[in-house]
């Protein structure tokens, strides 16, 4: 199974918008086949696996990080192709979440006389495809936020004046999850005081251009920033004010998509944008803003997840913080569960969750 996961994981940016999945055959204690999905090659892990197999996947054990899907869609089921195959035994790192499988590619395997059981190494598959189990049953995307601040909770020494906090390997994690994730979202003022490019520079392979947001309700995303200069369908603004304007029309020439929404009190709503993405078969979003989107997002309550990388450094007064919230709404504050301390290069990272995304949809075991 752990083979799986690491196969699975050759999957990130690659899959989306299907889920990340490994798969290995083995027989008479040896690896006989092994695949991962992506998504334009088409065939799942599965099918990969035995394709490699061939006849020797009869009477073996496949190991999977994902429920055998059930269903038709863009291939045929993955359970009719294992049945054919005389696999004799199915292990799988977790249930679909999919509510077209969610179990029932379990019961046809048990139909068909194989041996089926669920919840090894279960957590890490989980984790792997939270972002798919989200958007598969609700439609939006897994929102992640992420920042790098001091002990005493500041980005910045002051507003507008960019601030290095973290090292380089917390520089690196954050690539990764640029790597991972469909879209990264940002607010104008980042823009405005960073001049940020928003890649992912991991320089690993994906089969869709990640995506950059920028949420900016008076459109003053400047023509000659670094974003609106390598644009090429990649980029998308958010805003309150109509496409026909002449800002929007000039950053549209430029190669930057824009995306009229209402809002409230002269501010993009950002469930709206969240919606947009998951339409747009986004399956994850990475918030990489300041104070106030950072402060927007949370009491908007669209943040699954936080990940926060800490500098063991103290920045005093007058500095900016994490998120602007007023200090009135903490006793309705949501608390982070499922918390993680880790430690990277001279930093700690910690994460956590304000949202299960699977619910009570647990796993099953079964010989």
């Amino acid at each position: 199974m752990e083979r799986a996961l690491e196969l699975a994981r050759r999957g990130v940016g690659l899959a989306h918008p299907n889920p990340t999945v490994g798969a290995v055959i083995v027989k008479g204690g040896r690896v006989v086949g092994e695949g991962f999905h992506a998504y334009d090659a088409r065939d799942h892990a599965e099918i990969v696996a035995l394709k490699q197999a061939g006849e020797r996947a009869r009477g073996a054990t496949m190991y999977v990080t994902l429920e055998p899907c059930c269903h038709e869609g863009r291939t045929g089921p993955c359970t009719k192709a294992v049945i054919a195959a005389g696999v004799s035994r199915v292990v799988a790192a977790m249930p679909d979440p999919n509510p077209q499988v969610a179990g029932r590619g379990f019961s046809e395997l048990e139909s068909a006389g194989i041996g089926v059981r669920s919840g090894q190494s279960e957590a890490a598959a989980k984790t792997l495809n939270e972002d798919f189990a989200k958007w598969i049953r609700t439609g939006v995307p897994f929102v992640t936020l992420k920042s790098a601040l001091t002990l005493d909770g500041q980005i910045a020494a002051r507003r507008a004046q960019p601030t290095t906090i973290t090292g380089e390997d917390a520089r690196e994690a954050v690539q990764r999850l640029r790597h991972a994730a469909d879209a990264v979202l940002t607010g104008i003022g980042t823009v405005l005081a960073d001049d940020p490019l928003l890649t992912d520079r991991t320089g690993e392979p994906r089969r869709r251009p990640l995506l950059r947001a920028v949420v900016d309700s008076s459109l003053r995303l400047p023509p000659r920033s670094k974003l609106v200069k390598s644009a090429a369908n990649d980029v998308v603004v958010f805003t309150n004010q109509k496409a026909s304007t002449r800002q929007a029309r000039a950053l549209t020439g430029a190669g930057v998509e824009v995306v009229s929404l209402h809002g409230k009190r002269g501010r993009v709503d950002l469930r709206a944008v969240i919606r947009h993405l998951g339409e747009r078969q986004m399956l994850n979003a990475l918030i990489e803003a300041g104070a106030g989107v950072n402060g927007a997002a949370l009491q908007a309550d669209i943040v699954d997840k936080m990940i926060l990388f800490y500098a063991p450094k103290i920045m005093g007064t007058g500095g900016v913080p994490m998120a602007r919230i007023p200090s009135r709404l903490f006793g309705k504050a949501r608390s982070l569960e499922n918390l993680r301390l880790l430690p990277c290069g001279a930093d700690f990272v910690v994460e956590g969750y304000f949202h299960d995304v699977y619910g009570n949809h647990g796993a099953r075991r079964k010989d």
